[in-house]
């Protein structure tokens, strides 16, 4: 759904699994880091919420949004998760290069969905401006972050 038609931070808490004895990988992109910090925020936030102990969350960033697939193989690779979120943030510009990093992205996400066996979550933001990124990392139309960590919990939980 459309996210003019429902706030990334509006969920059922009750609909969450209990994420006690949960642990997740993060990766997220340095570049527009006043956006993926918020994001990597919302997501924390949210895991801790649902049980998650700081300890049981391991964040790693990567250079920009192109490496988030490589950075979370690796992490995966690395360490003891339940999940990995993918967080980054594309905006277009006047130049197909945002089309050829979300294109990249979204099918490396796919496939590490396909290679192994825990979920890897798309928080990739791709907008038009900075205004519109603004509005889903803690603006007016909630924050993605949140919405990969309820995700994230609830396809550990889906998985088991």
């Amino acid at each position: 759904m459309a996210t003019a038609y429902q706030n990334l931070s509006e969920y059922d808490f009750n609909s969450v699994p209990d994420a006690s004895e949960m642990s997740f990988g993060i990766v997220v992109s340095e570049w527009n880091k006043h956006i993926t910090e918020k994001l990597l925020e919302g997501a924390c936030n949210t895991l801790e919420r649902h049980g998650v102990k700081a300890e049981n969350i391991i964040v790693k960033r990567v250079p920009g949004s192109f490496e988030l697939t490589f950075g979370a193989k690796r992490l995966a690779e690395s360490q003891e998760v339940n999940a990995v979120l993918a967080l980054g943030c594309v905006v277009r510009g006047d130049t197909p290069h945002f089309d050829y990093v979300c294109s990249g992205v979204t099918q490396g996400i796919t496939e590490l969905n396909l290679m192994y066996d825990i979920p890897f979550i798309f928080g990739l933001l791709t907008t038009d401006n900075m205004q519109q990124a603004e509005e889903r990392a803690g603006g007016r139309l909630g924050n993605k972050g949140d919405e990969a960590a309820v995700t994230a919990i609830k396809m550990v939980d889906f998985a088991c």
